[in-house]
């Protein structure tokens, strides 16, 4: 069995349909096996023979349309690529605080970007340490910027198939498979 984490975008705990009972229901439904969540914000973790991510993206974000009445990007990791991440250490030496947000963006599609790193936007509040397999790892400071500046810096960087979590998430994404 494959172990993967579903992250969706876009998701709000107000809508009742995007609340972690009714997200695991709906991934139950398709058969996947230990489901969970992590937090209210769309992390869905689960085990499955399949092995195909992106026609289990294809399949989660159809049952979460027709069963859930929203739609959603889905993007798939599997638990050893966010150890590889993890291990890769993009933010050594850098806490998450109230005064500093490490973000860990993660992208469905391999990046075309020509950026060079650490890249930094003057005047913006945030750098972006580097891509680690389809995931920008970023830091804002948040006594320069607030983290939507980012956001719309990376869906314009590199297109709306892409969601975002803090690497505190991440984190505890790992902690709940242990």
């Amino acid at each position: 069995m494959a172990r993967y984490v579903a992250l969706l975008r876009g998701i709000g705990p107000s809508d009742p349909n995007m609340r972690n009972e009714k997200l695991r229901a709906a991934f139950e439904r398709l058969g996947f096996r230990g489901v969970q969540t992590v937090l209210s914000s769309g992390n869905v973790l689960f085990e499955t023979q399949r092995r195909a991510a992106r026609a289990l993206e294809a399949t989660i974000e159809k049952a979460l349309q027709t069963q859930l009445g929203f739609t959603s990007t889905t993007i798939l990791r599997s638990e050893i690529q966010l150890r590889r991440l993890v291990a890769e250490q993009p933010f050594k030496g850098m806490e998450h605080t109230p005064r500093s947000s490490l973000n860990v963006t993660f992208l469905r599609a391999k990046p075309r970007s020509g950026l060079r790193f650490p890249y930094r936007l003057e005047g913006k509040g945030y750098v972006v340490l580097g891509i680690y397999d389809r995931a920008v790892c970023s830091v804002v400071d948040l006594t320069e910027a607030r983290t939507p500046d980012l956001m719309r810096w990376l869906d314009k960087e590199f297109g709306q198939e892409i969601t975002t979590r803090t690497w505190k998430t991440v984190q505890r994404i790992l902690k709940k498979w242990r």
